[in-house]
């Protein structure tokens, strides 16, 4: 059974409880900066075995010590409650 789409009052409500997430278009993002590029691979490191984990594994963009990691259940077209599940995983590395 297809994991079903949150409805946008949801995803506002969800959006309230992460610190740093934004919500472009049927995403949830955000970016960290590191100490440099060695923190940033160890940080996404850290991040893709969570993801690993839990079987969900979002879209990351590297530039040297900047981390964006985009959520999105792909599968059924826009946010689940498994995108604001790891992204809360995510906060507590």
């Amino acid at each position: 059974m297809p994991t079903p789409l949150l409805s946008a009052g949801q995803v506002q409500s969800r959006l309230k409880q992460l610190k740093g997430w934004s919500h472009p278009g049927n995403a949830i993002t955000k970016t960290l900066k590191l100490k440099d590029f060695v923190h940033a691979m160890g940080f996404v490191n850290s991040v893709a075995l969570l993801a690993e984990g839990m079987d969900h594994h979002p879209d990351i963009d590297i530039r040297w010590n900047k981390v964006t990691l985009t959520l999105s259940t792909h599968s059924a077209g826009g946010l689940t409650e498994n995108d604001f599940k790891l992204a809360k995983a995510i906060d507590g590395l």
